[in-house]
């Protein structure tokens, strides 16, 4: 029996993806994306030889990278547009900007850590993603400079959809975030901005650290 290094990387590829798509992903456009971003790139350390594997994984200054079938779920809940312009809160490892990359025009990606910004784009310019800007700030209050958005992705739970973020959506635009008041009580939320207030959509269930204020200070 062979380990995870030795594996086919087709052979992991095809049981990857059929992990992802057996977990609710079906849009054949992120589905491709997600074929085309080896998540073995964004996962450093003891953890790499699972990096195949659908489930969190820790990463640096307390974080985790998200289950690729939670990446790939919330990427199709967004349905992005070629031409969109997208605001992700929550870098991380980089690797839900990436598979966006293969979505829209141009994503824009804020972390309130320093030392995961800078690791996320040196992955960025290895697999030659240019259209990713990744800048260290507190992605609570989204980045006015470069609003409004088509689309903004939120990785990390708030009690409530961010009023800043709402206010930076595009008329028509769509926010993904997970909303709840504690970490083993959370759902993934659509907010559809309208002419007139916001629609909101409940998705799922799902588990992520908590939309924290400030700047880290690593």
């Amino acid at each position: 029996m062979t380990g995870p290094a030795e594996e086919d990387p087709a052979e992991r590829k095809m049981r990857f993806l059929f992990a992802v798509r057996s977990r609710g992903v079906t849009d054949a456009r992120v589905l491709a994306a997600m074929e085309r971003i080896d998540r073995g790139a964004f996962v450093r350390g003891i953890f790499s030889d699972r990096a195949y594997e659908d489930m969190p994984l820790p990463i640096a200054c307390g974080q985790t990278i998200s289950q690729p079938s939670v990446v790939g779920l919330m990427s199709q809940a967004l349905a992005v547009n070629p031409r969109d312009k997208v605001l992700e809160v929550g870098t991380g490892s980089g690797y839900q900007a990436a598979v966006l990359s293969h979505l829209a025009r141009r994503i824009y990606t804020v972390d309130r850590h320093r030392r995961l910004v800078r690791e996320a784009t040196e992955v960025f310019h290895r697999l030659g993603l240019t259209n990713i800007t990744a800048l260290a700030a507190d992605g609570s209050f989204g980045l006015p400079e470069q609003a409004p958005f088509d689309r903004i992705l939120v990785t990390a739970a708030a009690e409530d959809p961010p009023g800043p973020l709402l206010a930076q959506l595009k008329i028509g635009g769509i926010m993904v975030v997970p909303v709840g008041q504690t970490d083993a009580v959370q759902n993934l939320i659509k907010v559809t901005r309208l002419e007139q207030g916001y629609d909101y959509e409940e998705l799922r269930p799902v588990r992520f650290v908590p939309l924290v204020e400030g700047i880290g200070s690593d």
